[in-house]
């Protein structure tokens, strides 16, 4: 029998990675158990970290204390902000990683930690004793005794790769696969869904005609995923991608055969992510289009693969030949890595705790796309949370929560474990009601002071937090404080006799920070200058959405007590009646928040808590 530890992680893709990490450095043994260890951190779908919302996703793991933001920092070849020309809750960066380098990072990095071991085998079931979780039974039967597990096993779970009318019981790349532990998390009362998920085929460098594409290049800014770095990068150097776009041969092509593709030929039974779709779903759905956006990027300086973003299908490999080279400027493309579909095993989401602890066996968390998730960053932050969870745990310490109004990875396990979900779930920025305060540049101010809490930021880091907001808290006051002469005016071509004082003049459409910037005595980095702007220019809107957040704030106070018997509650609906009781929600304002518990029965159940438990 191996040593006993305190915490055992299955499964080392994002989520894994981030738990893992978490945990060790909060003072547990950790056993990080994964299939193949040069997979550890693995992207076998789109080279990438970031993008919409996600990218806000990767610093606010970052402000927590994880390392995605820091690896990605290190492993990038171009970066950009998204919807820059948009407004600031909507911009998020996105960084095309060099997926060799990335993996190889994340494993130097796991291994500095003096607390964490890993260990390449398979996990067949879990060890359960008076409904708590125990320790784990590897392949050969061996039992490895824990406090905690951690189940992120991605999309190994009974996963099968399918191309066309093939299929094979294997894992991305054609790896091994995980066939029991899904099996047997069922036989202890989960509910097991399959979802489905893929990938596009990848093309040889020397095979494309990049000349008659259009280049898409990296920002001519510097830019950074984690508070802590400086960029590593020469913003000269970075790679560019390449734009280009489906046509009416590419799109004749794939509608005369759909009913060979996996998914339209009745081979796919698990359900695909809606955000996401392969390109014959995109034919099917959105008929009215006659082209799609597609991007050629670059996997890695390694080796001359581009990955096709946008061209995720299941068809045969002949009909894929057909297809790629029915676009423009891949003619004579080679494909190296043929594209296919995967489907997996997944657990009920609305069977979690907002810790991301089980609700049917105590001291297991889940995390990552056993959640129903998809995407490198969901999988990160639930990875993250889980693992701090679980420390907490182990020290008898409250829980961490984040709310909505928080960030947007209180935005996801909220929608996850009260709204659960049927498909691959993918955050977007329409899921967050509060938006405008969960941006990008504001994510350390946010969370940074959760991480310090929980021991994954240290004294220096949250006091360079704390100088942060000194130097920001001083810049506002003395904008509102320094009113500007007529002279000072005029040279800025404002003809105006009203008085006007620094903070009213940056409200102005045409002005900008750097314009007055001069006129501020106060040293200012690009990341202050911008959170400057942003906090003056939207100060309406801001105080708008912090009075919304009140509201929200005063349900989320109420706490419902989880001995309640929804049935003694007089006029809930039944329909109510039956979801409060299966997701048992933690407070009201969660509780308004499950479909098919109506404003009505809000109603009802604060009469009743008010009644029963008014003393308490």
């Amino acid at each position: 029998m191996l040593e006993n530890v305190d915490v055992i992680v299955v499964g080392a893709g994002h989520a894994g990675c981030e738990a893992s990490y978490a945990t060790s450095k909060l003072g547990f043994k950790t056993l990080l158990i994964t299939l193949n260890k040069n997979n550890i951190a693995d992207m076998p779908c789109n080279p990438s970290i970031g993008g919409t919302a996600k990218g806000i996703v990767v610093r606010e793991i970052d402000a927590l204390g994880g390392i995605m933001g820091k690896i990605a920092d290190f492993s990038l070849f171009q970066i950009k902000m998204l919807n820059n020309a948009k407004g600031p809750a909507v911009r998020s960066l996105r960084a095309q990683e060099d997926k060799i380098l990335y993996p190889k990072n994340m494993l130097k990095k796991l291994s500095e930690n003096k607390n964490l071991y890993i260990l390449e085998n398979s996990v067949k079931n879990i060890v359960v004793e008076n409904n708590k979780v125990v320790g784990v039974i590897l392949e050969n039967n061996e039992i490895v005794k824990s406090k905690i597990v951690i189940l992120t096993t991605g999309t190994y779970l009974n996963s099968e790769v399918l191309i066309g009318e093939n299929k094979k019981s294997e894992g991305p790349h054609g790896e091994k696969n995980e066939k029991f532990l899904s099996k047997n998390l069922a036989k202890l009362g989960f509910k097991i869904q399959r979802l489905k998920t893929g990938t596009p085929p990848r093309i040889k460098n020397d095979s494309i005609n990049f000349d008659i594409l259009k280049k898409e290049c990296g920002d001519d800014l510097y830019y950074t995923f984690s508070f802590d770095d400086k960029p590593y990068y020469k913003k000269e150097n970075q790679r560019c991608c390449y734009l280009l776009y489906t046509n009416e041969k590419t799109h004749q092509i794939i509608l005369d055969n759909l009913n060979k593709s996996s998914m339209y030929g009745g081979y796919v039974t698990g359900v695909g992510p809606r955000y996401c779709p392969s390109i014959e779903d995109k034919l099917v759905r959105f008929k009215d289009k006659n082209r799609h956006q597609l991007f050629l990027e670059p996997e890695s300086d390694f080796y001359d693969e581009w990955y096709l973003q946008g061209f995720s299908t299941s068809m045969p490999t002949h009909i894929q030949e057909q297809m790629v080279h029915s676009l423009k400027g891949l003619e004579n493309a080679q494909i190296t890595k043929y594209a296919y579909a995967i489907e997996y095993d997944a657990i009920d989401p609305l069977q979690l705790k907002n810790t991301l602890e089980t609700k049917i066996v105590e001291n297991l968390f889940t995390a990552g796309q056993i959640n129903g998730t998809s995407g490198y960053e969901e999988a990160a932050s639930q990875g993250l949370i889980a693992g701090i969870n679980a420390s907490l745990k182990l020290k008898n310490k409250k829980p961490l929560i984040l709310k909505r109004n928080e960030a947007y990875i209180g935005v996801l396990i909220d929608d996850l474990v009260t709204k659960g979900t049927n498909e691959p779930y993918r955050l977007l920025t329409s899921r967050a009601e509060f938006r405008l305060l969960l941006r990008h540049d504001n994510a350390d101010i946010r969370l940074r002071k959760y991480g310090y809490e929980v021991g994954l930021i240290n004294e220096n880091q949250y006091n360079l937090l704390q100088e942060k907001q000194e130097i920001l808290k001083n810049i506002i006051e003395y904008m509102n404080n320094r009113y500007l002469s007529k002279s000072e005016l005029l040279a800025l071509n404002i003809e105006n006799n009203n008085s006007y004082n620094l903070s009213k003049l940056l409200k102005r459409p045409e002005i900008k920070i750097d314009d007055i910037k001069n006129l501020i005595p106060i040293e200012m980095s690009d990341d202050i200058k911008n959170q400057i702007e942003v906090s003056i220019k939207y100060e309406g809107y801001i105080k708008k959405e912090e009075k919304n957040v009140e509201k929200l704030l005063n349900l989320e106070n109420k706490k419902i007590p989880q001995n309640i018997d929804y049935k003694k509650i007089t006029n809930l609906a039944t329909e109510a009646k039956e979801k409060l009781e299966k997701i048992r929600p933690t407070t009201v304002a969660q509780a308004s928040r499950i479909s098919g518990v109506n404003p009505s029965d809000i109603s009802m159940l604060l009469i009743y808590l008010k009644k029963e438990y008014s003393n308490e």
